[in-house]
């Protein structure tokens, strides 16, 4: 990432930085892009990276993880590389005591402005993928929402994953995805009930952003 210049010039080292906050009994989410490894095996300096910090590390797939394969597959890798900390947020939801952690990828589609009926057929199965891991979620006092795509966008907005956050009552959207000048364009703050958290790495300074939750569980509590 060293190429793109600008914040992130020397980037690793601002990770070293800002990850070293992380402590044993913390979760964090990564909303997508974690590594440009085409295979798992490729991905492997990546996520062994992650593992050496403390915590509990929850992954969602970003559009360039294209060493994203099947849950089966991805677990099993990890458990075979010792990579403990590590848990995948896709069809599930996990727990941070009486809080459900959700996602999906998410998708950029706007009915007659983005794209065509392959880009209907994705955005239908991340819909699906997003009810699925809320459903999952259904005892949790509070649930978040997590993606790598932002719902809203400047003028672009994804009013079919709105729709089902606010049919599960979500109060909080973490996404990722926009980089550079396009933080200016990025939506934050409150509508329709939920608040919008734009996380991409760069925006923060690669400091984790703080969600403060009670009753944390152990790094291998799940849900």
């Amino acid at each position: 990432m060293d190429v793109f210049g600008g914040r992130w010039q020397d980037y690793m080292d601002k990770l070293d930085r800002g990850l070293s906050v992380l402590r044993e009994d913390d979760t964090i989410v990564l909303c997508g892009d974690t590594s440009w490894g085409m295979t798992l095996e490729e991905a492997l300096p990546d996520l062994q990276y992650l593992e050496h910090f403390p915590g509990r590390k929850i992954l969602i797939k970003g559009n360039h993880d294209y060493w994203w394969t099947t849950a089966a597959k991805m677990i099993a890798f990890f458990d075979r590389h010792d990579l403990t900390s590590l848990r995948i947020l896709h069809n599930n939801c996990w727990f941070y005591g009486e809080t459900g952690l959700c996602g999906s990828r998410g998708w950029f589609y706007e009915e007659g402005v983005h794209g065509g009926e392959h880009d209907r057929k994705i955005m239908n199965r991340e819909v699906q993928r997003l009810e699925t891991s809320l459903r999952a979620a259904n005892c949790a006092e509070k649930k978040l929402v997590f993606l790598h795509y932002p719902p809203r966008f400047h003028r672009f907005v994804c009013h079919d994953i709105i729709r089902v956050m606010r049919a599960y009552g979500v109060t909080d959207c973490y996404y990722g995805h926009i980089h550079g000048a396009g933080h200016a364009l990025a939506f934050t703050g409150r509508e329709d009930g939920i608040r919008y958290h734009m996380i991409s790495s760069d925006h923060l300074g690669f400091v984790p952003a703080l969600i403060e939750c009670d009753a944390p569980v152990p790094p291998g509590g799940n849900g």
